[in-house]
């Protein structure tokens, strides 16, 4: 196949339609393997995906060594096309608890000397911080990559789960390539004051959790045992009556994939795709065999009566449930 591209904003760069997301090869989801982890890294570099995302926290640098060793077993050529985005900022102790976000500009630096070592990489393609730091002006974090971007540590500067007004402080400090923040027919909350900014300031949307964490995939079923480490287990949208009010929406939708011949999950990304050219969705594929499976939504032409019978099945703010917990949110400015 030939991949696609988009272009991340106005000022960034070219990368692959779909992204993937690669958090799940180390953490959050329960257990994982490995070696299958680094299978499917090579098997979306041979597809033609160029665009890898992850986060220093994810599984506390574990996610950065796995990507960094996919990269130097791959063949030359496809190790050259990749494009690292790593988001930053976000505090672990040794018992995998969460303690805040730092911003400061002397931990920005560090957090990027550990990335660049991890990924054994000499530049990181784009780099953000996971959540505002409340406690630092984002102009401050901001201003500190675009250090990092003229030293030539940094190529690209993005922002994460970020609300309207933070958007335009960040843009007013330097050039934005993307907004990368959780966007699917669940989650669309951006509809509403985000993207309209993003696109007046000329910034993309790198989409995560387009298939809300497997809920809406058309592989999650009510009776699935969560494991004590996949974070599912305590996410409002996977508890009790909120399930099986998520599950019956994608039964609904599964009836307008079957009818288009495809899968719910290739009918679920594709939607996120036809919402603009100014969108690169991530998907969160921890096995080649869900890789092969996303990667045909690029395949999936949706027409305006197919559009129309999806949000007929899906409406906005169909979804029973917060995306994170209260805890989780709390940090969301995106959210406020």
């Amino acid at each position: 196949m030939t991949m696609r591209t988009r272009s991340l904003g106005t000022t960034g760069p070219q990368v692959s339609a779909l992204g993937l997301g690669c958090m799940g090869m180390s953490a959050l989801y329960g257990d994982a393997d490995r070696a299958e982890g680094i299978a499917t890294i090579h098997a979306a570099l041979e597809a033609g995906v160029t665009l890898l995302d992850t986060g220093d926290f994810y599984g506390m640098g574990h996610n950065e060594l796995l990507i960094g060793e996919a990269l130097r077993t791959a063949p030359a050529a496809r190790r050259e096309q990749a494009q690292v985005s790593v988001k930053f900022g976000a505090l672990r102790d040794p018992d995998g608890g969460w303690s805040g976000y730092d911003g400061r500009p002397a931990a920005v630096r560090n957090f990027a000397a550990y990335s660049l070592q991890r990924l054994g990489v000499d530049h990181i393609d784009v780099y953000r911080i996971a959540r505002l730091d409340p406690d630092v002006p984002i102009e401050e974090t901001v201003g500190a990559i675009a250090e990092l971007v003229e030293k030539g540590h940094v190529r690209h500067i993005g922002l994460s789960e970020v609300g309207a007004e933070t958007i335009r402080r960040a843009a007013a400090t330097a050039p934005i390539a993307d907004l990368q923040i959780e966007y699917a027919l669940i989650s669309r909350g951006i509809e509403r004051s985000i993207l309209p900014v993003t696109r007046e300031l000329g910034i993309s949307i790198t989409a995560y959790g387009v298939l809300s964490r497997g809920l809406i995939s058309g592989h999650f079923t009510a009776d699935r045992k969560l494991a004590a480490n996949d974070f599912r287990a305590y996410s409002p949208r996977f508890q009790g009556d909120n399930l099986q009010h998520n599950l019956n929406l994608v039964e609904a939708l599964r009836k307008i994939a079957e009818q288009k011949g495809v899968s719910v999950a290739q009918i679920a990304i594709a939607w996120v795709l036809a919402q603009g050219e100014d969108i690169v969705p991530l998907v969160g594929a921890r096995t080649r065999e869900r890789l092969a499976e996303s990667l045909g939504a690029l395949d999936v032409v949706l027409e305006a009566a197919d559009l129309a019978a999806i949000e007929d099945a899906v409406p906005a703010d169909a979804a029973a449930g917060d995306r994170y917990s209260a805890a989780a949110m709390a940090h969301l400015d995106s959210e406020r």
